[in-house]
């Protein structure tokens, strides 16, 4: 098992000497959470929690994802970045290929690109994208990323992006993983059929054991369903023999986090109890696992 510090909409300046301390307490990595504007007026839900409320975003701070990924990569040694989750369709794909491909290069490849769809049509409208065919556009993303971040010529040519063979350099020296984050069908069956993980964002026990159930079945339609990452948040991991219920299931990387992300009050948590956290957490979890 892997443990990756969940940390988000925090005080900014917080973000370096925290993930200095998950990577000094045995943690592998650490999220990266995205969000690009708040829009003044919206009808729109959040799907992941129980009243769809999205005011807990306003005027929480977030620092561009791959800034603060370059900045905590700079900071650290071992600390593997994993965006929980970059909005991919809403971005140019080509240049996102650049951004990972460079981040993973100067990271010594301690970068793993999470993305998933924005469940905010602001957002693609802010962007000048479509809302319609999100999926579709998601799927031709991962496919242009995957494609040029491995430092060789390609071409693509579908419904929505089409470019001739060009080629980035520098590239990673070993492949970038893509994970797909989401708990649809469509979220699940993606992962499987073209990345290598899926990431868990919360719920019902049941229904992350829903969650791992299909994702088995999809894989194992697969004639060579190869290694595959799971990262879940559950409440399992706060306890060694919890942790060893949730390696049963299958789950590769638990998510670890120590407050209410979707409250709606400003976080004042200090900085000094928030890595007494992340030092009880390594002590009385991580260390004893071993």
């Amino acid at each position: 098992m892997r443990f990756t510090y969940a940390e988000a909409m925090t005080n900014p300046d917080y973000y370096v000497p925290l993930a200095q301390a998950a990577e000094a307490h045995g943690f592998h990595s650490i999220t990266i959470a995205d969000s690009i504007a708040y829009p003044a007026e919206s009808d729109s839900k959040y799907p992941y929690n129980a009243d769809g409320n999205r005011e807990f975003l306003e005027d929480k701070p977030f620092i561009e994802t791959f800034v603060l990924s370059a900045a905590i990569a700079a900071a650290t040694t071992t600390l593997r970045l994993t965006p929980f989750v970059l909005k991919l369709p809403i971005r140019p794909p080509v240049l996102v290929a650049k951004q990972a491909s460079s981040l993973a290069r100067l990271s010594n490849n301690r970068f793993a690109l999470g993305v998933g769809i924005s469940p905010w049509p602001e957002d693609f409208q802010i962007m000048g994208v479509p809302f319609e065919r999100r999926g579709k556009r998601l799927d031709e993303c991962i496919e242009i990323v995957k494609g040029l971040s491995t430092g060789e010529y390609f071409e693509y040519h579908g419904e929505f992006y089409d470019f001739p063979r060009i080629k980035l350099t520098p590239a990673p020296t070993e492949p970038l993983p893509i994970l797909v984050g989401g708990h649809s069908d469509a979220a699940l069956r993606r992962a499987v059929r073209l990345t290598d993980g899926w990431m868990h964002a919360g719920g019902k026990p049941e229904e992350l054991d829903k969650y791992l159930a299909r994702i088995n079945e999809l894989r194992s339609e697969r004639d060579n369903p190869g290694e595959f990452e799971i990262h879940a948040a559950s409440l399992d991991a706060y306890t060694p023999d919890g942790v060893k219920r949730l390696e049963d299931k299958g789950i590769t990387d638990a998510i670890v986090g120590f407050r209410n992300s979707y409250a709606k009050e400003q976080d004042t948590e200090s900085l000094e109890d928030k890595i007494a956290k992340i030092k009880w957490y390594g002590d009385n979890v991580i260390a004893k696992l071993g």
